[in-house]
């Protein structure tokens, strides 16, 4: 099944494609970095450096750390951070819809080797 991939260069502050999206999603769903880093087979260490390079990108926290209590503390996605999610997967639906015939007719002439 062939499949694209979205990788959005920002000028000039770097990179975001899924792997960013899907930790950032991750981290919504378990309102941790941790566990988000371990739903995805990477070290805490990658996951908070990810969380990092995207406040460098975005200028502002992407994601909030939630103060410890009874039950320890977390973290939770900042409005800023749920709107590039939005915004990463509208933009994905948009070009996978666009590319998809054109998806196809490269599927088939290859399929005629």
């Amino acid at each position: 099944m062939p499949s694209l991939t979205l990788r959005l260069y920002l000028d000039p502050t770097g990179r975001l494609g899924h792997g960013k999206v899907d930790l950032l999603e991750q981290i919504a769903a378990t309102g941790s970095i941790s566990a988000a880093a371990r739903s995805m087979e990477m070290s805490y260490k990658r996951a908070w450096d990810l969380v990092e390079e995207l406040k460098e990108m975005f200028g502002k926290p992407l994601v909030a750390a939630k103060t410890g209590g009874k039950h320890g503390g977390g973290a939770e996605l900042t409005p800023i951070g749920e709107e590039v999610v939005r915004q990463f997967r509208d933009m994905e639906r948009a070009v996978n819809e666009a590319a998809a015939p054109h998806i196809r007719a490269l599927q088939a002439e290859a399929d005629r080797r």
